[in-house]
């Protein structure tokens, strides 16, 4: 992990993400240009859950999403409240985000969505084969809150018996 904070990192991965995003928009269609970006960037973001994740070391998953949040938010980048801190399980609303005001801003918040958003899931993925992601909704598409349930999927099954 960097000590740079992850919304500055953000910043300066946009500078080339951007323009290069658009180019393969011009040149592919945006839906093949947005699933090989998917791709790419999936692999990465996955590649980098797991690596921190084996940083953090055996903790429970509140514990390591607890850790991950604190780092997202660095550098005052999101505003978020913890709705439920478990060993299985970990629930976040986001209700103020500066990734979404920074691509705004840019007049790019369908970018902010595939760059920044779309790797929740697979960085997800790279913490371990039995957390689960739910997100319903983003502040990057016009909502008024990001909802992120993370959760063990062992618990998840025995909820739905």
């Amino acid at each position: 992990m960097m000590d740079i904070p992850f919304i500055e990192q953000v910043k300066i991965q946009a500078q080339m993400l951007v323009p290069l995003v658009k180019t393969l928009w011009a040149e592919l269609g945006q839906e093949q240009a947005n699933a090989l970006i998917r791709k790419a960037l999936g692999e990465y973001f996955r590649k980098f859950g797991h690596e921190w994740s084996q940083q953090l070391g055996p903790s429970t998953l509140g514990e390591k999403m607890d850790t991950a949040w604190k780092a997202f938010s660095s550098g005052d980048a999101l505003d978020y409240e913890v709705l439920k801190k478990t060993p299985d399980a970990y629930d976040v609303n986001v209700t103020g985000c500066r990734y979404a005001k920074f691509y705004k801003e840019l007049g790019a918040p369908e970018l902010g969505f595939l760059l920044v958003c779309g790797q929740d899931f697979p960085m997800t993925e790279g913490f371990g084969s039995g957390i689960q992601l739910t997100r319903t909704q983003t502040i990057m598409q016009g909502a008024s809150h990001c909802d992120f349930r993370y959760l063990l999927k062992k618990e998840q099954e025995e909820r739905q018996k």
